[in-house]
């Protein structure tokens, strides 16, 4: 996108790692307009002072995209210091909140180019892994972090308590997509709410999971060696959102296996499993624990 003459703007932790794809970045489209903000999405108050930031960087212009991408996965049962669980909090509620400071930026978009859009990215763990297709539960987007059911990885791969969280956190994904559709729907907003799912991919993920000890070494060098595709591959359904001209809002792309390439998924069924209840109950509880506030 960048290489494109797309204005990007990245939102990370300050570590060596983002200074690294920041300069990737850099010296692969050198003449681009590139931008860090620091963001990190354990703590709300950071979240708050990137959406400041980010409001005074665009006021003119605007946000196109806003893709809450960053995640983690199968982390120890840990609260961060608001009282949340370290993966939902990173994986959703800072995105909630997030989208909500950059609301006026996506809406000045479409006051200018007539669309704008919010990806979020969610995994084929909504409705597997854990306690296996769970619905989604209010406990887990509540302030009760280092209480939801330890650090047991199960006796199968991707059970116990470490993977519930983690398809709690992907199912919230899907659920805010289609709660966000809804209400900016309602609203006469020309917002666009899209999702996306990577599939089994070979990304940085794994590692960090590794390291917290949500899966061994050996398990997960057989996974990634023997089943996943490629990072960039498993890229290609976030980008088809946030580029491909003419989708629709609600809209989930993904390989419809493991692996493959980005296709709309059915909606009927996730639809369902994303059904409003759950939707209302996540726009509530999300708003009440984040202080996130929306125009609708």
């Amino acid at each position: 996108c960048a290489e494109l003459g797309a204005r990007v703007i990245m939102l990370n932790r300050s570590s060596s790692r983002a200074d690294a794809a920041y300069e990737s970045l850099k010296k692969a489209a050198p003449d681009a307009q590139i931008t860090q903000i620091p963001c990190d999405l354990m703590s709300f108050d950071s979240v708050r002072a990137a959406g400041k930031a980010l409001n005074k960087e665009l006021a003119g212009v605007g946000l196109d995209v806003l893709c809450n991408n960053a995640g983690i996965m199968g982390t120890k049962d840990e609260a961060t210091k608001d009282g949340c669980d370290t993966q939902m909090q990173t994986n959703h509620l800072s995105h909630f909140l997030l989208t909500a400071e950059s609301w006026p930026l996506l809406e000045k978009a479409v006051s200018l180019r007539g669309e704008a859009r919010v990806v979020n990215h969610s995994s084929g763990a909504r409705n597997r892994g854990g306690d296996g297709k769970k619905p989604l539960d209010e406990k887990y987007l509540q302030k009760n972090g280092g209480n939801l059911g330890g650090d047991d990885s199960g006796w199968a791969p991707f059970s116990g308590g470490r993977w519930t969280r983690y398809q709690q956190t992907k199912l919230a994904n899907l659920v805010f997509t289609y709660a966000l559709r809804d209400r900016a729907a309602a609203a006469g907003s020309k917002v666009k709410a899209l999702v996306a799912h990577p599939g089994l991919s070979s990304t940085n993920l794994q590692v960090t999971t590794t390291q917290d000890g949500g899966m061994s070494n050996g398990f997960s060098n057989r996974l990634m060696g023997w089943m996943a595709q490629s990072g960039e591959d498993g890229t290609c359904p976030l980008l088809t959102c946030v580029c491909v001209p003419g989708l629709k809002s609600g809209d989930f792309y993904g390989p419809k296996g493991l692996t493959g390439p980005a296709e709309l998924m059915p909606a009927a069924p996730e639809e369902a499993f994303a059904d409003e209840k759950s939707r209302k109950m996540l726009w509530e509880v999300s708003k009440l624990v984040t202080g996130a506030e929306f125009p609708f």
